[in-house]
Order: structure tokens, then sequence, then C-alpha cells
């Protein structure tokens, strides 16, 4: 997905460029991209792509080529006299300076050196004809403390050396509008200090784009992530042309509770001149732009660029042939006000991320991300402790114990992060280790999925014990190591994934994608996601399952009206009831039947691992705004989807068969059919990581229930408020039947729980560094 430099630019670049100077080019995500070298937008997309993001191949033209533009042609002079006497309140002033630089820029012509390291850079990206996006990237932009957006040019659709050179002038020429002399004079920011860069990417041939905030821009809820969507280029969001589709989504739960679809009239697409308006097709107009498992997608990707800047941000994004690209992400500047926080320890400086052991390294990665939240008390105790051995175990295997502690999986202020401590002689092992490593590694990948069903059969035996036992009747110790028994499975079958599935998936694709790419792909050749799209795995499998039960309902008149009209609270209700007024008594016993078989099959999908948080099983209202979605006739047949893309999955990869020979089919065979075989695996093992926890939050809140009878908690969801140890101690007091009978205290734990839901509710509104120290400069 990224840029890679051919072997022949870099050593040309070193020619082009003097010793002495920072270099025109560098590639989109190398480690030099900093602030003033690339802009603010250039440094956020770097940043992005070294992080393994979905970011459109590219690269950057640096300050030092603006700075030397400025300087052959001795244009500072004149620029500072032009801008020198200019106050914010002087529109017409403003203009007219901006004019006069704008005809000092374009007047002038690129040096050859300039030009020289720009074209090889297009040529190396695909040159031809390659559509790109030239976008501005100011050294004074997308900071936290201040709001640039909009200020400087974007061009998109160029195409050609010609059309590519022209824009990225007149992005120079764009550091001097009007806003942006007036804004930097506003804020006393030095006209002389500021420079530009200019990104170049790919340009996504996108069918539809919008904007995504990791929190919500209108009510400040740092727990809400709101999109907006519409039809084409997303130029027609970002210009006011159209009003987009919106749509509301928990960050914790992943569940839609607000979706709001418009008339979109107008969308921006591509013309050989560059783009333009054009009327959205009268069929489209009324339609969702996303499907639900788009939208959940979209969730996740705003949710991982969140923790890698550690704060709320507004993201740019795209979406071509089903798969999601961010083309911007910068921080949200202006958020509503939370209210303030109850009286209390806050965990808001970063002088209070205090390590438990200072020389660790501590970071947020892997499947620490599908626990965003802080956690709760039991999870943390019991959940966390599970896959901290697990981890052990996997690194034991590989030879790599000593780079972790005994507990690599630790919480710091609530929240649950790796520790790593390495010092420099175990950095040189490990250094020293990696061929031997790779020795140990590369046939696990060869035997992954034999591991990952034989670690899902365990996992499936031990939860299937469990949900035919009869829990009411199980004592509270039997409960409770049950659980602690699903919870290790739970463990050791998600590292079975880790260890095996989800690498080969990751590698598969990245070295087919950079192979097919450079060597195999013609011009007008389907994208490299082609091949890897359209498959029957079980997260489209559980959405077709929905929209089936949505297509049943839509012929039962009464039954839809009366969904429709239900909020979440009162569905969640109504589904525990036999009856429901205006609905026939057996077509609402088929739903619920139906909506039970849906469940039993899909009701483990989990979006936060904290087993604290509900999944669709237990808590079925979860699903109503994707219902009611499907029942509103606007959503795409995920059926006709799923056909779309096999059918243009299996058209490119027998075009490809049937016109390459020799060695680059052999290669090509190999590749597609290893990047082919793990697509789907990725998607269905992640899918039942959750698959014990219907039964396991069951057998917790049976502990739960009797807790409340004993007057321990208030209610049976208090348990997963309690840590393993009060847990523990509590079903030792409830299976001593005279405490039950006599209705005698176990324990009053109803002051801890409500502080420790207090803290919680505090460290949820912090947002957690990606690593720590957070001066280490690690990234992940």
């Amino acid at each position: 997905m990224h840029f890679i430099y051919p072997r022949q630019w870099t050593k040309r670049r070193a020619s082009v460029m003097k010793n002495d100077h920072p270099p025109f080019v560098l590639a989109l995500d190398d480690a030099s991209a900093r602030l003033s070298l690339v802009g603010g937008k250039g440094a956020s997309l770097a940043r992005m792509a070294a992080a393994g993001l979905p970011v459109p191949a590219g690269f950057h033209i640096t300050t030092a080529a603006y700075r030397r533009f400025v300087a052959e042609h001795r244009l500072q002079e004149q620029i500072l006299a032009a801008v020198s006497a200019v106050t914010p309140d002087q529109p017409a002033a403003l203009e007219e300076a901006s004019k006069q630089i704008g005809r000092l820029f374009a007047q002038r012509a690129m040096p050859d050196e300039i030009a020289e390291a720009i074209g090889l850079a297009y040529a190396a990206l695909g040159g031809g004809d390659l559509p790109v996006a030239v976008r501005s990237s100011a050294t004074a932009e997308d900071l936290p403390e201040l709001s640039f957006a909009g200020q400087q040019e974007t061009y998109l659709n160029m195409h050609g050396a010609a059309m590519v050179l022209d824009a990225v002038q007149r992005c120079w020429a764009s550091l001097w509008t009007a806003r942006a002399i007036g804004y930097r004079t506003l804020h006393h920011i030095a006209q002389e200090e500021v420079s530009l860069a200019v990104v170049v990417q790919e340009l996504v041939p996108a069918e539809a784009a919008g904007i995504l905030f990791t929190a919500n821009p209108l009510t400040g809820a740092r727990d809400q992530v709101m999109i907006n969507a519409a039809w084409g280029l997303g130029e027609a969001i970002v210009g006011g042309l159209v009003t987009p589709d919106t749509v509301v989504v928990e960050k914790a739960t992943g569940a839609i509770t607000k979706q709001q679809i418009t008339e979109k009239d107008v969308m921006t697409v591509r013309t050989p001149e560059g783009t333009h308006e054009e009327a959205v097709p009268a069929e489209r107009r009324a339609q969702a732009v996303l499907s639900p498992a788009q939208v959940t997608e979209l969730t996740r990707i705003g949710v991982q660029i969140e923790d890698l800047y550690g704060q709320p941000m507004d993201i740019e994004w795209a979406l071509h042939d089903g798969r999601i690209s961010v083309v911007q992400a910068r921080p949200i500047t202006a958020l509503p006000a939370l209210p303030e926080p109850a009286a209390g320890p806050q965990v808001t400086r970063a002088a209070e991320w205090k390590l438990p052991n200072p020389k660790g390294l501590y970071y947020r990665a892997s499947v620490i991300e599908l626990l965003p939240d802080p956690l709760s008390p039991l999870f943390a105790t019991l959940g966390l402790p599970a896959w901290s051995r697990a981890t052990a175990g996997v690194m034991g295997s590989v030879g790599l114990a000593y780079a972790f502690p005994d507990e690599p999986l630790i919480t710091i202020n609530g929240y649950g992060y790796y520790h790593m401590s390495l010092t420099p002689v175990q950095t040189a092992k490990m250094m020293l280790d990696v061929p031997r490593i790779l020795a140990v590694f590369l046939p696990l990948l060869r035997t992954s999925e034999q591991r990952w069903q034989k670690a899902r059969s365990r996992y499936a035996a031990v939860v299937n014990y469990w949900q035919t036992r009869d829990l009411a009747t199980t004592s509270a110790a039997g409960l409770l190591g049950g659980a602690c028994a699903i919870t290790d499975e739970a463990a050791q079958y998600y590292l079975s994934v880790q260890g095996g599935i989800l690498p080969g998936a990751y590698m598969s694709e990245a070295l087919f994608a950079l192979v097919y790419n450079r060597f195999l792909k013609r011009r007008d050749a389907p994208s490299a996601l082609t091949f890897v799209l359209g498959f029957d795995s079980a997260p489209i499998q559980a959405e077709k399952s929905l929209y089936d039960l949505a297509q049943w309902v839509r012929g039962q008149p009464e039954l839809a009206d009366a969904l429709r009209r239900m909020s979440r609270d009162e569905f969640a209700a109504a589904y525990q009831t036999p009856q429901v007024t205006g609905v026939d008594e057996a077509v609402w016993s088929q739903f619920r039947q139906r909506f039970a078989d849906h469940l039993a099959r899909f009701g483990h999908a989990i979006y936060d691992l904290d087993f604290a948080k509900a999944v669709p099983a237990d808590d079925p209202s979860s699903l109503l705004e994707t219902l009611k979605f499907f029942l509103s006739g606007d959503a795409p047949n995920p059926y006709a989807r799923q056909e779309k893309a096999a059918a243009a999955r299996e058209q490119a990869t027998q075009s490809m068969l049937a016109r390459l020979r020799g060695p680059r089919l052999a290669l090509f065979r190999r590749l597609v059919e290893w990047a082919q075989r793990f697509a789907p695996l990725r998607e269905d093992a992640l899918a039942d990581a959750g698959l014990g926890w219907p039964v396991l939050r069951r057998m917790l809140r049976e502990i739960g229930q009797r807790l409340v009878a004993a007057h321990g908690i208030a209610t049976a969801d208090d348990i997963f408020w309690l840590t393993l140890d009060e847990v523990q101690a509590a079903a030792h007091a409830l299976d001593n039947t005279q405490n039950v009978q006599n209705a005698q205290p176990v324990g009053d734990y109803h002051t801890a729980i409500a502080e420790r839901r207090a803290a919680w509710e505090r460290e949820r509104k912090v947002t957690p560094p990606a690593a720590l120290p957070l001066k280490s400069g690690y990234r992940f």
C-alpha cells in the first residue's frame, strides 16, 4: 500500500542532491519526514504510513524544494515586502498582496534539479498518466493549537509529469493566499519563517468519501465516532456542496446509535482536466453511502489513528473497490467542553503516566487495540493475566522470553499496555537472534491454519461444555472456575491466531501487492486488493444473516412498523416478552426465534475484548439500528456486493493466469494463492475471538445474581467491577448455603464499586499514549 523507492531512484537521487542539502523528495513513510521538512499534513501521513495504516502510496516534496525555488528566483524579499503592510482587517489589501505573490510564482520556471527529482519520484510511483492528488503541506498547519484547514490548495486528478509540476508550483503559491496571510498575521506567526511542502499520492478513484471524527464534534462526547459520507470524491463535502449522510457510533460497542440518510444531489468526479461536480444518479441520491460493515471498519481505523496520536482526530477517508483509504488526519482543534469531572484523582497530565519500570517500554498494540477503554477490574485481574500467560508461552516457544517480563500485559492508569524490557545486552542478543527466530517462525506460518483449527476446537469444546451445563445449579466456585477456563482458552486461541494467521495474512498480501504492482500490473489492470476480496468470510456471513432477517421482517408490515418505532431500550425490553402490542403473537414468536438463530451463530462478535462489555448474544438491542438500516431499503445488498467482488477477483485472477508465462506465471500463481488462502482465514479467525464470551458473561452474571440476593452488590453486572480475588472470596462465601439462606451479606462491595465506576469514567476521558515513556519516540 505504501510507496517504496526503487533502488535505481535512490542512487540517482543521491547524485542529484547535494550532500549538504536536505533532499527535495522523500518516500512517504521516511523516518526523517519531520514537520519542518514535510509540513503538518506530510508529517501526519508519514506517521500513519509508518504505522501501517491504509494510506495511498506517494512521496513528499520537501520544504527544501520550496526554499530552493524561492532562493533561486530571489523571491523572499519581494514576498515579505508584499505582506509587510497588510493587517487581517484589510481584505482588499490581503487579496492584492496574494495576487502579487501568485504572479511571482507563476512567472518563474521550476529549477531543473527539482523538476528532475520530482519526475523520478513520479515515474517510480507509476509515471505515465497515473492520476495523483497533489496536496499542500505547510509547516504551520495541522497543529493541535491552531486550525489551518483549507488555507492551502489541493489539486486532484493530476496526471502526467507536466501537470504534476504545475500543480506543485500552484501549491507553493497557495502558501500566500489572502486567507493564509491574514490568519498568520492574526496569530503572530512570522511570515518569513513559514514554508511549504507538497504531498503527491496516488489518487483514490473514490466511489464514496467523507470525514470521520473520533469524538462527536457536536456534543464533545469522546466515546462516540461521527462519520460523514457522500458519493464521489470528498471535495463535495469539504466544499459544502452536499449534505452528507451522518452516522454516530459508540466506540466501546461499535453500535450505531444514530444514522441520518440525506438526499445527496451533487458529487465530485474525475475528468481529464481534473475534477468537476455532477448530479448524483437519481437511484443513489437517497441511498445510504456506507454499509454497516464499512461503518465498523471506518470506526476501527479511526480509533487506531486516535490511539496513534493520543488525541481526538479529524480524518478524511475515501472508499474504492471495497477498501478504505485515509487521505488526511489532523487533530480536532475545537470540541465542546466536557462537564467538569467529579472530585478525585485525575490522570490527565503526562507526569501522572508513572511507569512500573522506568526503564521499560510500554505500548498499545496488537490485542490491546481490542481494549480501547480502561479495563474493568475483573478483566484486569482475570482476563489480562490469561493473555499474559499465553503471550509468555508463545514468546518462550520462539526463544524470546528474555524480551518480556513475567507479566507482559499490565495496566497503567486503567488502560492495558504491553510491557517490554530490553537492556542493551538483550537488544544486541535479539539482533543476533534474528536468523534463529526466523528459522523457528517461518515453519509456524506453514502450519498456522492447522494450529488455528486445533486451538479453535479446544476453545469450542470448553465453551460447549459450559453451554450445556445447568448454571443455576452449579456452585459459584464452579462457575468461576469455568469462567477462568474459558478465558484461558480464549487467550490461547487468540495467540494461535496472532502467531500464525495474522502475520501470514499481512505478509502474503503485502508481498503479493509489492510484486504485482512493481512487476506484473498493467496500467488498466485492477488493484492488488481485487485479488483478495469477495470471500464468504464470517463477517459477511453475519451481515447476510441479518439482511435475510430484515427481508423476512419487511414481509410482515405490522412487525416492521413496530421495530422501526422502537428505541434501543424499548427493543431490549420487548425482546424478552412473548407478545408485543400491535404485532401478531405468532409473528413475534417467529421473529424472536429467527433472531435467536442469528445470535446463536454470530452473537459472539466483539468490538471490545473486555468481557464486561455486552455482546449481541446478551444485548440484541445493539443490532437494532443495523436491522432498521436493512429494513429501510437503503442498504446495499450484501449478497450482491460479495458476488460482485468475488466475480471481480475471479476475473482478475484468470486474466493474469492467461496472460503470464514462465517464471512470472509461477511467481504470480504462488503469491496469489498464498494471499487468497489467508485473506478469509484472517476474518474467520478474528471473528471467533469472543466465541466464549456469551456463556462466560452468563456464568459471571449468575454469580452476580447470587451476590445481589446476598446483598453484596446492587446489580448482576456489578460483578465485573470486582477483582478476581474478591469474586473468589465471594464465591466461597456464597457456596456456604447458610449465608444465602439467612440473607447475610458476603461482603459489602457497594461503596468500592461506586468508587471504581467513578474512577473508570474519569480514566475514560483521557486518551492513553500509544507508547510510554512519552518521550521515548517509539511508535507502534
